[in-house]
């Protein structure tokens, strides 16, 4: 089941979850210290992949203006190989287009991931770059 709710809507245990399971991932699995939890996750929308009360796969999608971004793509370990990525991304991608209609969508994508997002429809609009040491580009999703 997927859930998608506003920063102000979540439950304490459910914001820690979120927490929890990104710094796990981005943090402590990719071996890359920064500072995870920012100030978007004052005011962003948190799409969750619920079963039986856990979560399972996670995205945050962030309005920039001119641009909707969404990002902190995980799937948490104990369920990767199960084809959750592409159904979070997805479900991420149906959100965006219902509630921003024809607004861009840009995101920061791993390099490696690269061929995932064009999947999608995504299109490379820089070259590689590192991000905390990770090598990056930036993707675009027109949304009309």
């Amino acid at each position: 089941m997927i859930i998608v709710k506003h920063t102000n809507e979540l439950k304490p245990n459910e914001l820690i979850e979120i927490f929890k399971q990104r710094v796990a991932v981005f943090v402590v699995e990719q071996n890359c210290p920064y500072q995870e939890v920012d100030d978007d996750d004052f005011d962003d929308l948190h799409v969750c992949l619920m079963e039986n009360n856990k979560l399972k796969a996670y995205t945050r999608i962030i309005d920039k203006g001119d641009h909707i971004t969404f990002g902190r793509v995980l799937v948490v370990k104990e369920y990767r190989k199960d084809g959750l990525g592409r159904q979070i991304v997805q479900a991420t991608i149906d959100e965006i287009k219902k509630r921003f209609p024809n607004q861009p969508i840009q995101i920061q994508a791993q390099a490696y991931l690269q061929k995932f997002y064009e999947s999608f429809g995504f299109k490379a609009i820089s070259t590689v770059y590192l991000e905390d040491n990770i090598p990056h580009l930036d993707m675009l999703l027109e949304n009309n």
